[in-house]
């Protein structure tokens, strides 16, 4: 399985949506995870960004559907970074 690190902003209209029900958020969640992926952790932010979100998924074609679907809804807007773990990371650039 592949991490990534989704930023988040919502749109006016998602700020709405999250004041007037903000359990909203956990309903997401939950279809996200029903597209095949994993919420490992997820922050509210303060600064750039409403939300920081690290998931792990198949494959990009995943993440990518994921990110659509959320973006379509017009309550959001993501920028996702593919992740690998530091130990990872080190393995990969062992000699």
């Amino acid at each position: 399985m592949a991490l990534y690190i989704m930023m988040t902003n919502l749109t006016d209209e998602g700020r709405k949506t999250v004041k007037a029900n903000p359990q909203r958020i956990k309903e997401v969640n939950k279809e996200v995870e029903a597209m095949g992926v994993k919420i490992l952790a997820q922050y509210v932010v303060l600064g750039q960004y409403d939300f920081i979100n690290i998931l792990e998924a198949r494959d990009n074609k995943t993440i990518a559907k994921v990110a659509t679907e959320l973006g379509s809804r017009g309550t959001l807007q993501t920028s996702t970074l593919a992740a690998m773990t530091l130990d990872d990371y080190i393995d990969s650039i062992k000699k």
